[in-house]
């Protein structure tokens, strides 16, 4: 495993504040994040690794403060505190030990953002094509999809409904900035 002597200090990608009323649009604090690609029957022999099930359904995310989201049949996006982030490269690595498995640290790469209230499915499907309704997307549920122009990752928190939307830092104040826009059509209702 590579060796990490200091870790650089980053900017945040999006200023602390939120939106105001509902619909709210919130910057999430820093995360430890992992894409792990594991064959699935590894998976399913562990269950779990390092606090992070691994035996989830296909666009299905695991609640907690270690949380797993299964994009696909060999890959995990993994989230974790982000003080842990040293720790949960380190457990992970002792549990797979040599077996064959990719696991990198992308919490450089990725910013989260909270949609949550009133409106946030009509928020979130301003730019994004998917039946977000509690019956299509209930909550558990999350995917690779759209918004707008960018890639994001999509999960459905609860059915307050909270969603957490995941995206490559340099999208970030275009995805904030289109949710806000959007945002504005539904403040005051």
């Amino acid at each position: 495993m590579l060796e990490t002597i200091a870790r650089a200090t980053r900017a945040a990608a999006l200023t602390a504040s939120a939106s105001t009323g509902t619909p709210e649009i919130t910057p999430l604090p820093d995360a430890a994040r992992f894409a792990l690609r594991l064959r699935p029957a590894l998976a399913a022999e562990l269950g779990a690794v390092a606090g992070f099930p691994l035996d989830l359904a296909i666009n299905r995310a695991s609640p907690g403060p270690r949380r797993s989201i299964q994009l696909g049949p060999d890959e995990w996006l993994l989230i974790g505190e982000a003080a842990d982030a040293d720790a949960i490269a380190a457990e992970i690595a002792e549990a797979l030990g040599d077996r064959f498995h990719a696991l990198v640290e992308i919490s450089h790469r990725n910013v989260g953002i909270a949609v949550r209230g009133n409106h946030a499915v009509d928020v979130l499907n301003a730019g994004c094509p998917l039946d977000l309704s509690a019956a299509a997307f209930p909550a558990g549920f999350a995917t690779r999809t759209l918004l707008g122009k960018a890639e994001i990752v999509l999960i459905r928190e609860d059915d307050a409904p909270t969603y957490r939307v995941e995206c490559w830092r340099s999208f970030a104040p275009y995805v904030h900035g289109f949710l806000l826009e959007a945002a504005r059509d539904f403040h005051g209702d």
